[in-house]
This record gives structure tokens, sequence and C-alpha cells, in this order.
């Protein structure tokens, strides 16, 4: 009986300590136990219902899960300003800095370099280090299956697109949207104005009016972090393709649907590999199977037969059989940039792209 009493309290003491030693253990593995500080800038600001907030959102939802104290630094000049805010962000402890606009390339790259200790992300950046790491997403393909809703959409084959400045980023969203007009309606045109401006409401609102003005438009849609365009447009009656967020809620007997960002699908595994030490200075350029691109519900502004179409396109994009630059593809002078049976290269896609596929009409200045 005494024996059976020691070999019971041998095996319990047991038990416990195997628990107290895996509890260690789990304690020592978890990169998320104690908090850590990331310093995230912006070129706008975090409620603007465009950029700004949907990056807000994603790190927001990686904040809770990751245990991050993320503070953020927003409306920075594009300028020397930017660096001394990186710089006043390491200074008070963060281990982590993320700018969000192209523009704040330079003072990045130069932090970058002076801090090797910190681990940097720079969306839309075109130069990493090995602390220092670029990111965006295939918005493209979304920009693609928006084009198909405008095409099908419109009465008069005329369609406005608002947008920033001729970058690669941007011609490319152009081109892709375009892409999937002429897929479902070729006799429609896209009539492209530039702002000039990322987040000008003046310089936004201006570029709208002008092209509303100037052609027979009944969709509009935008590429820049504002709404402003979509304000313009609702005003007018037209059929509003958004960006960034789903802002459906803001327009409701116009808004159609908008190519959107779900950054958390970004921000949570990257930054989980920095807590791990598994950083890497590469370039990240996620498309619709990873869920950073995606395309906001459509309304019930929407043609009843759109659905299934952009449904069928999605599918092709989901399951890696088509994307978006697959040849034959024509510029604007009727020249084949891209041979059927070939496909443009992410290299092309993402820093040359400084032409316009057939349908597309540039409003110059």
């Amino acid at each position: 009986m005494k024996r059976i009493l020691v070999t019971t309290l041998i095996f319990v003491c047991a038990i416990v300590v195997s628990m107290l030693w895996i509890r260690t253990k789990q304690q020592e593995t978890d990169v998320t136990k104690y908090q850590t500080k990331v310093g995230f800038i912006l070129n706008g600001d975090i409620k603007d219902h465009s950029w700004g907030e949907s990056h807000f959102n994603g790190m927001e939802k990686s904040a809770k899960e990751l245990n991050l104290n993320v503070v953020y630094k927003e409306n920075v000049p594009e300028t020397q300003d930017c660096k001394t805010t990186i710089e006043e962000l390491i200074e008070d402890g963060c281990k982590i800095i993320i700018c969000n606009s192209f523009g704040y390339g330079e003072w990045e790259l130069e932090c970058a370099k002076e801090h090797p200790e910190v681990k940097f992300f720079h969306a839309t950046g075109v130069e990493q280090l090995d602390n220092l790491a670029t990111y965006f997403g295939r918005i493209y393909q979304m920009r693609y299956l928006s084009g198909i809703v405008a095409g099908m959409q419109t009465e008069t084959n005329e369609i406005g697109y608002v947008a920033s400045h001729p970058l690669a980023e941007v011609n490319r969203g152009i081109n892709a949207f375009t892409l999937g007009v002429r897929l479902v309606n070729p006799q429609a045109k896209v009539y492209v104005k530039w702002s000039h401006s990322w987040t000008g409401e003046k310089e936004n609102v201006e570029a709208t009016k002008e092209l509303i003005d100037k052609h027979n438009i009944d969709v509009l849609a935008m590429h820049m972090n504002a709404i402003s365009p979509l304000e313009v447009a609702d005003k007018n009656g037209l059929w509003i393709i958004g960006y960034n967020l789903d802002n459906s809620d803001m327009f409701p007997n116009t808004y159609l649907t908008a190519p959107v960002w779900n950054w958390e699908c970004f921000y949570k595994p990257r930054i989980l590999e920095c807590l791990q030490g598994k950083f890497q200075g590469v370039n990240y350029w996620d498309g619709i199977e990873t869920g950073i691109v995606d395309l906001a519900p459509l309304t019930k502004n929407v043609k009843p037969e759109i659905s299934k179409k952009v449904e069928e396109e999605r599918a092709h994009l989901m399951d890696g059989t088509f994307d978006v630059f697959y040849g034959p593809i024509k510029d604007t002078e009727g020249n084949v940039r891209i041979k059927e049976g070939q496909s443009m290269t992410d290299d092309a896609m993402l820093n040359n792209f400084f032409w316009y596929v057939e349908g597309v009409v540039i409003d110059e200045d």
C-alpha cells in the first residue's frame, strides 16, 4: 500500500514539474510577452477614410494580437522633417519604424543605415537593406475587377479616372482598370486627369471637376489618399468606384465598389518575424491569395449581371491561371507591348510602367 502511495506521489510530482517546465519554456519563447514599441509615419491622417486609415486599421488589429505599442505620426511632410521624426521615434524607444509613402524613401534609407539595430518597413519603396524591407500589394488585381464593374455599368462609354501622379504604381492601376473595362466593353474609354497631389483637397477637387466638365462621364474611379473626388462625383450623380477603404455607407446612392486593403494580412506576419528575429530586408508584393487586397462588396447600385462576371475573373486570379498583364496587350498607339502567351515581369510592373494600354486617354494639363 505504501509502495502504491509513493509511486502515485512520484507520478503526481513528475506531472507538476513537467507542467511547470512547459510553462517556463512557453514564457521563454513567447515573443509577445513583452510589449514592443512601433513608430508609424503617415503622409495623411488615421481617419481620412482612405490610405492612412486603411493602414491604421490593419496596424491596430495586428497590435492587439502582438502586444504592440504603436506611436502614430500623422501628416508628416515628405522632406527632411521625416528624418527628424524617425530619429525622435527611435530615441523614444521604437524598435520598428514603418513609413507609408514612397516620398519618405530617401530619409528612411538614411536612418536605416545609421540605426542597424532598428527594423524598417517602407510602403511602395524600392530600396532594401538588411534592416529595411519594402512592401506593397497587387492592388492592380482589384483595379482590374473594379474595371469590369465600370465597363458593364457605364451607359455613355466614357469613364473618368482622377489620379495623383504618373508613377509606375499609379499607371499600373490605370492600365489594369482599363483592361477590366475593355474586357467587357471594348468601345469604352477611360479618361485620366492628374491632380498632382496625394492628399490636397483643392487639387483633387479641381481635377475631378475638370474631368466631369470635359467629358460625358457616368462612372468615376480614383487613385489618391483622399475621398474628395468621390464627393464631387456623388454631387453630380455619377457612379463612383472608391479606393483603399469601403466607403459605401457615405455614398449610398452612387457607390459601386472599391479596391481595398487588409493591411493586417501583411503587418501581423511580418512584425511577428521581427519579434522572432527572422526579419528579411526584401521587397514584399503580395497578391489576392494572401488576403491583403480585395474588392469591396458590390452595392445594390450595381447592375445584377455584373456580379457573375466579377466572380469568374476573381476565381482565375485566385487559382493562379491568370494575371492581369497577360498578353496580347496593345498600347494607345496600337503597338503590341505584351505578346500572346507572354506576361509582364514584376520588375517591369513595379519600376518601368510608363506607357498606357489601349483605351486610356490622358487629359493633358
